[in-house]
């Protein structure tokens, strides 16, 4: 199973970005998806998740801002990210989740400049 992500890069303050992740090699509407951050020092959190039904949760610190979403017929998971923060600066990932096994992409960098 293999995750690319893509759709980072450097934004102002308020712009917006979206992140795509296509998942190859499982059969991905099965798959819970998940989009997750990490800053350098910082543990790996959760950013939004998306169940294979899609049921959607977001951390507190996106809720409103940040939308997931999935095309199972391109297996492919969106992270939609307007109203960015420079509190948003971190390496996203995507995680594919079918129990009970855990994949992850290679992260795709998100710069937002005060």
């Amino acid at each position: 199973v293999q995750l690319q992500a893509s759709g980072g890069g450097l934004v102002q303050a308020g712009g917006s970005l979206r992140l795509s992740c296509v998942v190859s090699g499982s059969m991905f509407s099965r798959n819970a998806m998940g989009w997750y951050r990490q800053d350098p020092g910082k543990e790996r959190e959760l950013v939004a998740d998306i169940s294979d039904d899609g049921e959607t949760i977001y951390d507190d610190s996106v809720k409103g801002r940040f939308t997931i979403s999935r095309d199972n017929a391109k297996n492919t998971v969106y992270l939609r990210m307007n109203s960015l923060k420079p509190e948003d600066t971190a390496v996203y990932y995507c995680r594919a989740r079918l129990y009970p096994y855990v994949y992850w992409g290679q992260g795709t960098l998100v710069t937002v400049s005060s």
